[in-house]
Parts: C-alpha cells; sequence; structure tokens
C-alpha cells in the first residue's frame, strides 16, 4: 500500500521560514516524479513546486520563486520543500504528489498526500 505522509506544518509568523516533509513508502521512491501542491480556502489547488527522479532539475510556481525550496532523498524515501520569507498569501494545505510520467507537473498524478496545514500570520 502505497503512503505519502507529511509533516512540518504549523503556525508561522511572516517573515518566516518552515520545511515540509513527505515521507513515501511502498513505492520505488526513487522511480517518481515528487512536487507540491496548496489549496487555500475557497481557491483550488494549485502547483508549487517539483523535483525530477534524480533532483537535478525543478520547476517552482512564480508566486514561490525565490523563497521555496524543493529537494529530495531517495535513500530515505522522502522530498521536503523549505519555505523562507513565508506571507499570509503562503496560507494553505500543502500536499506532496507523486508521478512517473514526464508530463505537466499537474497531470498524470499517480499518488497524494494527505496534507498538512501551513498557517502564516501578519
Amino acid at each position: 500500500q502505497v503512503q505519502l505522509v507529511e509533516s512540518g506544518g504549523g503556525l508561522v509568523q511572516a517573515g518566516g521560514s518552515l520545511r515540509l516533509s513527505c515521507a513515501a513508502s511502498g513505492l520505488t521512491f526513487s522511480a517518481y516524479r515528487m512536487s507540491w501542491f496548496r489549496q487555500a480556502p475557497g481557491k483550488e489547488r494549485e502547483f508549487v513546486a517539483g523535483i525530477n527522479r534524480g533532483a537535478d532539475s525543478s520547476n517552482y510556481a512564480d508566486s514561490v520563486k525565490g523563497r521555496f525550496t524543493i529537494s529530495r532523498d531517495n535513500d530515505k524515501s522522502t522530498v521536503y520543500l523549505q519555505m523562507n520569507s513565508l506571507k499570509p498569501e503562503d496560507t494553505a494545505i500543502y500536499s506532496c504528489a507523486a508521478k512517473l510520467r514526464p508530463s505537466t507537473w499537474n497531470a498524470d498524478i499517480n499518488y497524494w498526500g494527505q496534507g498538512t496545514q501551513v498557517t502564516v500570520s501578519s
């Protein structure tokens, strides 16, 4: 049974930092392209960041470029999202996703995590 379990969310003041983790089990982690999405109340889910299998290429939404960094450790089957200079508009539920196909990040998702809440106060 495949599981993606996020952790590291919480409440932080604007300008602060958080590091999210997503631990995967039940799949060959190194075969999957990993990504983070977020969904704020009343809004559609949006792509935040993605990283390819070998961690030599990553992509970011314009809204988080220069502030967020995605990374992965294939030995630990874990993907991370380092979030710096957080803003109130970053408040959302953050979920990790795993996909096999080299298509756009929001397509062909094979597995989703349950999400972790990030709240940024002003």
